[in-house]
């Protein structure tokens, strides 16, 4: 078998479960006998154009695990994740047989009503939202504006996902804007305090309880976590995640 095309950024191939390829010009020759599970992660970081796609042997779409749908800022874009295939959401998308569809915003987290429009008419079996960053570094919202835009994108989603497992996340630990006042008046750590309090009935995951400040080592510029960074996020964050949809089992 092989698979042929071109990008401009690195793609994974995963081939049963291992990293078979890591490269912007993909061509994995030498799959011996048999059927094999091949998922193509394409780049995280970067818009993509496919060229072209070829193979020399029969293809059937692996089948569709649980629908997630993971929204966030950079942070969970993952720019400086080791591969495609190594960001927080599809290390975790991985591990639990889900299908990831990935709205990682990078600087542009910041609730706009188009982007929960989107998420209301798009089919999922769980949804993640990871808020706050942004709207610290942007100064988005004020004290007295940030709960109400919240709520408001919270119920648009739930006009289209009336009983969806919801997990909202506050920003991770970042060392130096914890009690930074951003332009409104408001540090990170009120911004994460105000998204605690308008999640209503939707559970929220801490940030700094995925990485904290013992793990500021993992920030690669106080702020965005490196690869090793991004992995560990995978392994704190598979739990609660995994809790949404108790009755489906993990990967083998």
């Amino acid at each position: 078998m092989r698979i042929e095309f071109d990008l401009n950024a690195p793609v994974d191939v995963v081939v049963d479960g291992e990293l078979m390829s890591r490269s912007p010009t993909v061509r994995v020759t030498s799959l011996g006998e048999g059927g094999k599970r091949v998922r193509i992660w394409l780049p995280q970081s970067c818009h993509v154009r496919l060229g072209s796609f070829q193979a020399d042997a029969a293809l059937t779409p692996l089948p569709e695990g649980p629908r997630w749908l993971a929204y966030g800022s950079s942070i969970t874009q993952c720019r400086l994740a080791a591969g495609p295939s190594e960001t927080w959401p599809a290390l975790v998308a991985t591990r639990l047989g889900w299908s990831l569809r990935c709205l990682g915003f990078s600087g542009e987290c910041h609730l706009d009503p188009a982007v929960a429009r989107y998420i209301r008419d798009t089919e999922a079996d769980v949804i993640s939202l990871c808020v706050g960053v942004n709207i610290h570094d942007r100064a988005s919202f004020s004290e007295r504006t940030l709960g109400p835009v919240l709520d408001g994108f919270v119920r648009t989603i739930r006009d289209g996902h009336r009983d969806t497992p919801i997990l909202l996340i506050t920003p991770l630990h970042a060392p130096d804007r914890e009690r930074q006042h951003n332009a409104v008046g408001l540090t990170l750590a009120d911004v994460r305090a105000q998204v605690a309090a308008a999640a209503g009935d939707v559970p929220v995951l801490d940030g700094p309880s995925v990485l904290g400040p013992a793990d500021a080592h993992l920030l690669s510029d106080g702020l965005h976590p490196n690869a090793d960074g991004y992995r560990l996020m995978a392994e704190r964050m598979l739990p609660h995640l995994a809790a949404l949809l108790p009755t489906e089992g993990p990967n083998p």
